[in-house]
């Protein structure tokens, strides 16, 4: 990870916020699962603007690092891929990524697909049939993939609608299924046995299919085993940093072996003292019990740092931890910076509030929510700093 905020990217900003990403962190966690999950494929999900970090920055790393498959929740997501990708493909020889698009063709004109090269995530019978007219009226087979569900009862299809297409074979006769897919429900909990239950279910349902590469494994799912790897597995949020088991020794005791890709830093706008019974904040949740040095830093909910973190959160000033006091409002927060000396937490000076002292899992137990949500919630008011291999840039 970057030096202090203030030579984080060796240039001016009036952003009182430096959000830095570590596009060398997120490659090598990509080869690091590659090489786990080997001879599996391993690609990268980078939907959400990879989840919130970037996808423009992001996903052109990755396929310099190697990755040839990517995956988006809609076509907007993958038609700019498509674009940012394009001037990979330029300087690197090597095939055309893959680009699925998980929440299936569009409303409207599922050709847009097809013309930018993007591979729908067939969820129904329905969606089956939209991409099915496209090749029809294109006259050729078209790519696809298919989504079974085994648990999640969201998007897929059910075991009836497995169970036509098996007595059917017409419905697909138009389409070249490449990969067969289902996302697990409770990966993150080792012992949980609908782990075991949903593997089963989809290797028994697509059986019926026509053969295909098979894929079940998001982040959590490649730490179950060779088991759940199948032909190809889906990470993202591992990828970006997050802890993919939620329990105590899931790694034999040790740390993720995640590396950390973001850290956020913030600028002390004001510092004052204030004594018994002085408030802090809305709602005055916060009641100094004696003197208390306050910091005011100038970001807030609307930056993506969570109200739900008020009087839980807190934040580092030089290694020394600062209590987050009072509530987290839209464009400001407080910490409690007595236990700093007065020199080095003054205006100006960086609390650090996602780091090496604090990593997402961390502030996201804190929220109350998941890494996902706190990496996906990070605004746009920050300055954005990437760095890769020591380089640095906006």
């Amino acid at each position: 990870m970057t030096a202090p905020a203030e030579s984080a990217a060796g240039v001016q900003s009036c952003a009182a916020a430096v959000l830095t990403i570590d596009l060398a962190a997120i490659t090598d966690n990509w080869r690091q699962l590659t090489g786990r999950v080997a001879p599996a494929g391993c690609a990268a999900v980078v939907k959400a603007d990879a989840y919130g970090l970037g996808a423009s920055r992001v996903a052109p790393a990755l396929a310099r690092a190697g990755c040839r498959t990517f995956f988006v929740a809609t076509t907007d997501e993958g038609l700019a891929l498509r674009r940012e990708l394009a001037a990979t493909e330029a300087t690197t020889p090597a095939p055309t990524p893959d680009i699925f698009v998980l929440n299936g063709p569009p409303f409207g004109d599922a050709s847009v697909l097809s013309a930018a090269g993007l591979t729908p995530v067939l969820n129904s019978l329905d969606d089956i049939d939209i991409w099915s007219d496209v090749a029809r009226r294109m006259d050729t087979a078209l790519p696809a993939v298919l989504h079974i569900d085994t648990g999640m009862s969201r998007l897929g299809l059910t075991a009836g609608d497995v169970a036509r297409l098996r007595d059917d074979a017409s419905l697909l006769a138009r389409l070249r299924v490449n990969l067969v897919m289902s996302h697990l429900a409770c990966a993150e909990d080792p012992d949980n046995p609908m782990n075991a239950r949903q593997l089963a279910d989809f290797r028994a349902r697509a059986a019926g299919l026509p053969t295909a590469a098979l894929s079940l494994a998001n982040s959590s799912g490649i730490f179950l085993g060779r088991g759940h790897h199948l032909d190809l597995v889906r990470p993202g949020a591992a990828l970006y940093g997050v802890q993919p088991q939620r329990r105590p020794g899931a790694f034999a005791g040790g740390p993720s072996p995640m590396q950390p890709v973001v850290r956020l830093q913030a600028q002390i706008l004001q510092v004052r003292e204030i004594d018994t019974p002085d408030t802090v904040g809305y709602g005055a949740t916060h009641r100094a019990r004696g003197r208390e040095r306050i910091a005011t830093v100038g970001i807030g909910y609307a930056d993506g740092f969570l109200r739900s973190l008020s009087n839980r959160g807190f934040g580092t000033v030089d290694g020394i931890r600062v209590p987050l006091v009072g509530r987290v409002s839209m464009d400001l927060v407080t910490f409690d910076v007595s236990a700093v000396p007065p020199s080095r937490a003054r205006r100006g000076s960086v609390i650090e509030l996602i780091g090496p002292d604090n990593p997402v899992d961390d502030v996201a137990e804190r929220a109350g929510t998941i890494g996902y949500e706190i990496l996906t919630s990070l605004g746009h008011r920050y300055r954005r700093v990437y760095v890769d291999g020591g380089e640095a840039g906006r």
